[in-house]
């Protein structure tokens, strides 16, 4: 998996570079032309803050090995009863929406080998939009626990975020908490539990990629 053990995501290297060396330009302009040197602050501010979005914290995972834990850092948007289509069951929806303030690295929420894979192109409306669910661009994994227990966790693009990185592959075996992909610049996290899943979150709740439990597995 990528962006192991690294502060900025390797995605975002080259945002951080294109904007540093047109701040850079427009600096050096400014010496001769006073009035570059504002557009050259403003593309310095903006570094800073691709710098700050690709950011690559470390976190605490929970010793819990049935607890399933949060994909995104954000805030729970939907919490109930949902149809997962790829597995054909009714199951417990959790959709985490992050803003371009989260950590947008996605970590893995279970320990669990990948059945299957899916990417559907689609729109980019508002995530926090209930149609973008069936509507929006959005790439999945269905995943099954040693135990056989099924879920599936979902990566949707929003109105900002037009592109979904996944390093996950189906085959794969994925290690709960490790990164698994990112979206740049918010979107939604959409997260299949099974039915009898012990729920430890609510609507409006904040999370922790890799720390919050969204609950725990029977």
């Amino acid at each position: 998996m990528r962006n192991t053990n690294t502060p900025i995501a390797a995605e975002g290297y080259p945002f951080i570079a294109g904007a540093a060396l047109i701040a850079l330009a427009l600096a050096l302009a400014g010496t001769k032309i006073p009035a570059f040197f504002f557009p050259s602050a403003f593309f310095g501010a903006l570094t800073l803050f691709v710098v700050f979005f690709f950011r690559n914290p470390e976190r605490a995972i929970p010793a819990d090995e049935n607890a399933v834990i949060a994909p995104a850092d954000g805030v729970v948007i939907y919490l109930g009863p949902s149809r997962e289509e790829h597995l054909g069951e009714e199951m417990t929806k959790i959709s985490i929406f992050m803003s371009v303030f989260n950590v947008h690295v996605n970590r893995v929420p279970v320990t669990a080998k990948v059945l299957d894979t899916f990417y559907i192109k689609g729109k980019f409306l508002d995530v926090r939009d209930e149609r973008a669910t069936f509507e929006n661009e959005q790439a999945g994994l269905v995943l099954e626990t040693a135990r056989g227990m099924k879920m599936v966790v979902v990566q949707v693009a929003g109105l900002i975020a037009r592109r979904i990185v996944c390093y996950a592959a189906k085959g794969d075996l994925l290690v709960r908490g490790r990164r698994y992909g990112l979206i740049r610049f918010g979107s939604r996290l959409d997260v299949y539990l099974p039915r009898e899943t012990e729920v430890r979150v609510k609507m409006g709740d904040r999370t922790v990629a890799g720390e919050t439990i969204l609950g725990i597995l029977p």
